[in-house]
This record gives structure tokens, sequence and C-alpha cells, in this order.
């Protein structure tokens, strides 16, 4: 098939491989963090570390925008989902995600009506179709899913349907990334940046990681030969004592980001002064919500919402995970207690989290094949 054979090249892995390899100094140890839940399953699902030398290992971080919602958020949406005559709206990953008080789809057992929905879009449907309810849509993601939520509300202000309304816990790359960059737990190379973000944002936002902290970043698409070749560009680099932001992914993603994306998520949203994130804590300027002017449409503004704190069970180290601290295997409940039909933490539910990855293609340890090194 054309546009994805040629990004899934054995012989072509192969040779990036050798060169990885020839990149590495002796007797030194690379790092490099994968920053999206996409790219770790890529990696996963096709044996990616299988492909790199000893001394070059990957790890996780908070790129996983289902994974990182502590559990008092959805607590919140689910108390907003309990008042009369109310319908949530939410994408399928969201449904079994667990909080203090039960998942989605729990609440709806218990006779919420909470649907499922592919699109914000499909919310605004379900508006017109039920004038005489409430409808919610739980809108979440990074900047990548942010624009059609805007796009929504604005929609939504243009038809004049004040029934429909969004409880807005869409996050920001970047504050996360400085909330790693900035913690004591970890030490790394460089970042392997994520590709569909990027497409919105571009790559220019993350050149203080170059300039400020000397780390070199790569935009990476989601292939396998796409994230061997990012590797490859953070190794060359290194060797030649820079620190840049370079883009893999030029084929996808402009350098200064997508405007009109950026405007309608300027129009609609502004950042909020803290966010809570599951694993790092509250960070400054890490969210969104909705600006004064669509007030009409923020379901924080419309609902009594508890706001109430939710700490995390004891026995999950999702937030070890998602800082890239700890390898899913790690966690003394991976595959065992916590599965993907019996989830304790978020990084077990979303078809991101880096739980589910090494659950589902069968990482349950350390192993690596160490003939596909070879070149």
């Amino acid at each position: 098939m054309r546009f994805v054979d040629e990004f899934r090249d054995a012989e072509k892995a192969r040779v990036l491989s050798a060169r990885i390899a020839e990149l590495c100094e002796p007797g030194r140890q690379y790092k490099f963090m994968e920053v999206c839940g996409g790219h770790t399953h890529t990696i996963y699902k096709h044996g990616l570390e299988d492909y790199l030398p000893e001394t070059v290992s990957l790890v996780h971080g908070p790129g996983c925008p289902v994974c990182v919602i502590p559990m008092g958020r959805l607590d919140d949406a689910i108390a907003i989902a309990e008042e009369p005559e109310v319908i949530m709206t939410s994408f399928g990953d969201m449904m079994r995600v667990p909080g203090g008080r039960g998942s989605f789809f729990d609440s709806n057992a218990a006779g919420a009506d909470i649907r499922m929905v592919y699109s914000p879009l499909d919310s605004l449907k379900i508006a017109r179709q039920n004038p005489d309810k409430r409808v919610v849509f739980m809108a979440i993601g990074f900047e990548t899913t942010a624009p059609s939520t805007a796009m929504t509300v604005l929609r939504a202000a243009a038809e004049g349907l004040s029934n429909f309304s969004i409880f807005c816990n869409h996050v920001t790359i970047i504050p996360a990334i400085k909330a790693i960059l900035d913690s004591p737990d970890l030490r790394l190379d460089g970042f392997i940046g994520p590709g569909h973000v990027s497409t919105v944002i571009g790559c220019r936002p993350y050149e203080f990681i170059a300039r400020e902290h000397g780390k070199p970043l790569v935009c990476a698409g989601f292939e396998p030969l796409d994230i061997l070749q990012s590797v490859y560009m953070l190794m060359r680099q290194l060797r030649e004592g820079r620190s840049e932001v370079e883009n893999q992914y030029a084929r996808v993603v402009p350098w200064n980001g997508n405007p009109k994306a950026l405007r309608v998520i300027g129009e609609t949203m502004e950042l909020r002064p803290w966010f809570e994130w599951r694993g790092l804590g509250f960070i400054s300027q890490s969210a969104l919500q909705v600006r004064e002017k669509y007030a009409a449409f923020d379901a924080e503004r419309i609902f009594s919402v508890p706001g109430v704190r939710v700490a995390d069970p004891k026995a999950c180290q999702c937030g070890e995970v998602l800082k890239g601290v700890l390898k899913p295997w790690e966690c003394k409940v991976f595959g065992t207690a916590c599965t993907p039909e019996t989830p304790i933490g978020t990084c077990m539910v979303s078809s991101e989290g880096a739980c589910a990855a090494y659950y589902n293609f069968g990482r349950f340890t350390r192993e690596r094949v160490k003939e596909a090194t070879r070149a």
C-alpha cells in the first residue's frame, strides 16, 4: 500500500539500526523520551526497541491526554452527568477510565445518560435532537483535538443552541515538557517530539528545550521508520555536539503550525492559571478554559462542579510511568490486578496509554531480541 509500506520497510529499518549503532560512543548510555503515546504504541507494536543498541533506551512521556486527567476531574464530569435532564457525551477511551466514584460506564449503569461520540459535532447533533435536554461534551485532548472543540463551540453559537456546552479538559504540551525538564527524577538526552500536536502548534514552541536546556528534539511521525529516523537524527546531533529542534515529520508538520487552528482556539479558549495533571501535580498555564465571551457554552459555569481532589490508588504507579521514571512492567500491579479488562489506572485504559501498549504487545519484561540489532 503506497504511503504506508515504504515507512515499514524492514531492510531500511536494519540500515537505520546500523547507523544508530555507529553513532554510539563507547561506554555512554542514551535515554530519549517519546512524548506522545502514539509513538509508544508504534514502538512496541513493531518491536522497534529490538532495532536499537542496548545503550539506547526509550522512555514514555505524558503525551496521552486521557492518562494525565486526574481522577477528580472525572468525578466532576460524573457529577454533571447526574444532574437532571443532562446527556453527557464523551470519546470512547474516556468511558472506562476509573475515577473516585467509578467510570462513565458505571454511572451509565446507575442511571446517568452518558453516550460515546466520535466527534464533538456528534454532540451538537444530539443537542439538536433533544432540545429539552442539556447536552455536555467532555472535551479532552492536547492541542490536537482542541480545534475541533473550538469549531463546535463556534457552530453552537452560530446556531443559538442554548442546550449545548462543553466540560473543557484540554491540556497543552509545552508546560508538561517544562515540568519533565525540571523534574529531578529523570535525566534525558533528548526528545522524540509529538507529531499530532505539532501539526497544530508547529515546531517553534519547542525551541526553548534546545536553547535553555541543551536538549535536542526531533518532531517525529508515527510509522516505524519515522521513529527510527528520529532516533538517528537525535544521535547525530549528540555526536556533532548540537542541540536543535528538527522536523522529521515535515510531510505533515509545518514549522510555524496551523494558523487557522490556532486562531479558533484563541477565539474560544484561554489558558487556565493552574491545572492538575496525574503524576505531575499542578502545572501553571497548562490547560485551556472557555473564554468569558462563550460562557453560555461552558459547563463549569452552567453547573455546580464539586472540584474535589481525589488521590490516585496507592497500588497504581501511573504517575511514575507518565514521567518516564518507571517502565510499566515495573509497576506492582501491571498485568496482574491491572489489565485492560480491569484497569486500575488510566495508562492501562487509553488507546495511547503506555501500560496498554506494553500489555497488548506482550512487553512484560525488559528483554530485547539482540539479533535484531545487527546490521
